[in-house]
């Protein structure tokens, strides 16, 4: 399965290996291009030394570089995993970690988390919980937007290399595919490609390409003590890690949608958007979640393992084939359930959620959990209103036309604002409807008192005047309402 340098055979690292890990008492797993040795409390990985078309770790300082490289890059998302690195000393037969002798290798050493910790295993056993989810999406759009900006002049993110790579990891993955869903994929990917390239370039330009991760499926993302993080990013290959932040994030999404939570996939998804406001991206997400399929579909044959590949070639497929896009508007005061509702109806049904709230912040340069009053700044003018739903509704209509289903959460309690969203499915040809919600006087009071942590700074003086302006729902408008399911 892989190519070894000749300059260092694996064999003698091998057992060098082996000796240590009896020395330590540890647990020995070997991956295709390293060894971790589980040891009581810690970790430490240590590379094989082979030379492959995507990595080479064939000469000792090749390894010690990509050790120190592993622990840069991933401390920052994992603080507290990744501890340093360490000196494999003594000799073959009697190796030490940072003991005396010469070097004969080195390792990352790494904090142990529990057996259970691994989002994926969590996914499996039933138990991971959506703050969980949440907490990724807080976590992961910090780090895109503290990441650094690849230079438009440094060769990552480009159109040519994005379709390489995507088509590189449907080759691998065809014997799983088969000839007709190869062919199919195929061709969404290059009409896919052709489609994308300038909203790819003009991202580049912005500033959108950074530092990633680079490998974010779920089994690389891990509840810790101290919250969720994410660990063994890619250190080998800078083009696989200075990405979109858009492919960076699909990973996870798609993870997610593979493995049968779509619910979680499109939390994530909306809850890092409610962070970064990053939706010009979302139209280049499906290629990005397709391609990570691809390359999860390849990693599994290499692995022998035919039933998961096959199931990420069917999330591959599923990504060429979106629901088709639909525009739904909240309906009703503050404290009534819009944001609850519009976020089940965004897990079940795969939609962009705008929040007004939130937009509005972001419009006044605030953070979605800011206090504005303590900043100064007045957020419910007549004027910043209208900025608000005029940029909700231009978003909106860009994430239609891109074929996705959209929810504007928002009070709509004025006919005109009722109005131009109805326009704005018009003009998009897609279907138009209004969740309607509402609840008794003094569940709204006494919701908006409880509130904690939330974008929305209504309180009851806000309630009261928004119910005196309520223009209530006309008879055609009542036609658009819909019901949202009961919960199971």
């Amino acid at each position: 399965m892989t190519t070894r340098s000749r300059a260092e055979p694996a064999e003698p690292a091998a057992r060098i290996v082996a000796a240590l890990a009896a020395r330590l008492h540890a647990q020995l797993i070997a991956t295709h291009i390293s060894w971790v040795l589980l040891a009581g409390d810690l970790a430490y990985k240590i590379k094989q030394p082979v030379r492959l078309p995507f990595v080479d770790y064939s000469a000792l300082e090749r390894r010690r570089y990509f050790c120190e490289e592993e622990v840069r890059l991933n401390r920052r998302l994992a603080p507290t995993m990744y501890l340093g690195v360490s000196r494999v000393t003594g000799t073959p037969e009697a190796p030490e970690i940072d003991g005396s002798g010469p070097i004969l290798d080195y390792a990352v050493r790494m904090r142990r988390f529990a057996p259970d910790a691994l989002f994926s295993d969590q996914l499996a056993a039933g138990t991971l919980q959506a703050a969980q989810v949440d907490a990724l999406a807080a976590l992961l759009a910090r780090f895109h937007e503290d990441a650094p900006a690849a230079p438009a002049a440094a060769g990552f993110g480009g159109e040519p290399g994005r379709l390489a790579v995507a088509l590189a990891a449907l080759r691998g993955a065809a014997p799983v595919a088969g000839e007709s869903a190869t062919a199919r994929l195929r061709a969404w990917l290059e009409h896919g490609s052709a489609q994308l390239a300038p909203l790819w370039r003009s991202r580049l330009d912005g500033g959108r390409v950074r530092e990633c991760h680079g490998d974010l499926h779920l089994d690389n993302v891990v509840t810790l003590p101290g919250g969720v993080a994410a660990f063994d990013g890619i250190e080998f290959d800078p083009a696989l890690r200075w990405i979109d932040v858009i492919d960076d994030l699909a990973f996870a999404v798609m993870d997610f949608a593979a493995r049968g939570r779509r619910d979680f996939a499109f939390r994530l998804l909306n809850g890092w958007l409610d962070h970064t406001g990053d939706h010009a991206g979302v139209p280049a997400l499906a290629f990005a979640a397709a391609y990570r399929a691809l390359v999860r579909a390849q990693v599994e044959h290499l692995r022998g393992r035919s039933q998961p590949a096959r199931g990420y070639i069917d999330a591959a497929l599923c990504w060429t084939r979106r629901t088709a896009p639909a525009f739904t508007i909240t309906h009703g005061l503050p404290g009534s359930g819009k944001t609850f509702e519009s976020q089940r109806l965004l897990e079940r049904t795969g939609a962009i959620r705008l929040r007004s709230d939130v937009e509005r912040k972001r419009l006044f340069g605030l953070a979605m959990l800011a206090d504005s009053r303590a900043s100064g700044v007045n957020l419910y003018t007549p004027d910043a209103t209208v900025r608000t739903y005029a940029h909700l509704y231009t978003t909106a209509r860009t994430l239609l036309l891109a074929g996705w289903p959209v929810i504007i959460d928002a009070a709509f309690l004025r006919r005109d604002e009722r109005a131009a969203a109805r326009d704005v499915a018009l003009q998009a040809r897609v279907p138009f409807a209004i969740l309607h919600c509402e609840a008794a006087p003094e569940v709204l009071r006494a919701r908006l008192a409880g509130r904690k942590h939330d974008a929305s700074e209504a309180d009851a003086s806000v309630l009261e005047r928004l119910r005196l302006d309520a223009e209530p729902l006309r008879p055609d408008e009542l036609a658009c309402v819909i019901r949202q399911p009961a919960e199971p």
